[in-house]
């Protein structure tokens, strides 16, 4: 029989004692100062060499951050952190096909790793492929829908693929999550058309654009007027453009025609090219032949670098080679052209200021005042003439008054070196669908 014990409690046991000293441990452990509680978690081994070797690559030393990544993965063989992060030290390295597998094994992987597709997005926008940036861009916003950063990610793609519909919306988007309002204000600047450029890429979705023109030109003295007259058609593509163009000149009573091929074409990021060809008559008012190519450059904030050759062909060859700088600077845009014409001693320098108010903030509407002096002035009217001005004065405005029509009116005034003043008209008609 067993013994009970003689006040009639419960038998000791150990796990009962310890049922009952556990509320006071805890008291004490509270109380107890940090170095006599356990010590706080080491950082992770792995975690630390990866600090360790993302300072020897954001210091410049990324070769040997790749071997060390690469040391680390035969030990840990595909672990998406680690090929992350060698595949961002292989981009900013400019090794960009290495870059892209190890991006495209972590998302393959690891469809929800955000940062891998925002990596991703930046390889691709690094190496100059704009839509496969904003598709990569894409997937980090489905997957972080309130990260304003994504958005402005994205947005740079698409603008930089000339998709600025697309690229306004999400600068829009990332304002009203917290972005900052210079920032934003910056990029929408951005989106503004180039003045020399309105179609080096479609505007709002539209594929097809075209235009009918006529200037007029009227002289002092005896002197027979100009009348001169454009019709074109335009295809947008995702990246450029190509239009028809069907010429005719009326000068000194004598007429001619000619047609012309007009392109834009995207060269790397914030670059394009206006390529050109024009043909004519074996002899007349217009070049038998006229050829074009101008380069641009976006730089900084807001600044514009451009270089450009002229040739036209009539009995005897001239050319022309121009520089330019434009600026915007909120809703103004400004932009100086310096012209050289080889072998035609003092009149051998043209000089151009356009500047334009884009009065409703957008691309299509905005008043223009240009001035300019010296020998061909304005070689891209028709590519007809060598003239030489001492000087020129113009005024335009531009409207849309509904989403697919719109106009340009102008005037002008030069005193040719010639004896002869001249006076200027024109009128644009503008259409898109």
């Amino acid at each position: 029989m067993k013994r009970s014990s003689s006040s009639g409690a419960a038998p000791w046991s150990p796990s009962r004692a310890f049922r009952t000293l556990r509320p006071w441990l805890l008291l004490a452990l509270a109380a107890s100062p940090p170095y006599l509680m356990a010590q706080d978690v080491a950082p992770d081994a792995l975690t630390a060499q990866m600090q360790q070797v993302r300072e020897l690559a954001t210091s410049g030393q990324r070769q040997l951050a790749i071997k060390r990544y690469t040391a680390l993965l035969a030990e840990h063989p595909g672990n998406s952190d680690l090929l992350l992060a060698r595949g961002r030290t292989y981009a900013w390295d400019g090794q960009y096909d290495a870059a892209e597998g190890d991006l495209r094994t972590v998302v393959q992987n690891n469809p929800g790793y955000a940062d891998a597709w925002s990596a991703l997005g930046d390889l691709y926008r690094w190496s100059n492929h704009p839509q496969q940036a904003a598709d990569a861009y894409s997937h980090w916003v489905e997957l972080a829908p309130q990260d304003a950063a994504a958005r402005i990610a994205r947005g740079r793609a698409l603008r930089d693929a000339g998709q600025f519909a697309a690229a306004r919306t999400d600068f829009d988007a990332a304002a009203a999550r917290g972005a900052d309002a210079g920032e934003v204000a910056s990029l929408q600047q951005s989106l503004l058309p180039r003045i020399t450029s309105p179609d080096s890429t479609t505007v709002d979705g539209y594929r097809w654009g075209a235009t009918a023109s006529w200037d007029h030109t009227g002289f002092s003295g005896s002197r027979q007027d100009w009348n001169d007259a454009d019709l074109s058609l335009r295809r947008y593509f995702s990246r450029g453009s190509l239009a028809l163009e069907l010429l005719r000149a009326d000068h000194f009573g004598s007429s001619n025609t000619a047609w012309a091929l007009d392109g834009y074409v995207p060269l790397w990021s914030r670059a394009y090219a206006n390529v050109r060809y024009q043909h004519g008559p074996s002899n007349g008012v217009l070049p038998q032949q006229a050829w074009r190519m101008e380069a641009f450059q976006g730089v900084g904030r807001g600044w514009e670098l451009s270089a450009s050759i002229d040739h036209l062909h009539f009995s005897s060859d001239t050319d022309f080679y121009g520089i330019g700088v434009g600026r915007y600077v909120g809703n103004w845009y400004a932009r100086y052209k310096l012209q050289y014409v080889p072998g035609v001693g003092s009149g051998s320098w043209s000089q151009r200021l356009v500047v334009r108010n884009y009065y409703r903030g957008d691309a299509d509407d905005y008043l223009e005042l240009s001035i300019s002096s010296g020998r061909s002035t304005d070689v891209a009217r028709f590519g007809s003439v060598v003239r030489n001005s001492n000087a020129a004065i113009g005024i335009a405005w531009a409207h849309y008054f509904s989403p697919h029509w719109g106009f340009k009116l102008g005037a002008g005034y030069a005193n040719d070196d010639g004896g002869y003043d001249e006076r200027r008209l024109w009128l644009a008609l503008y259409s898109r669908w």
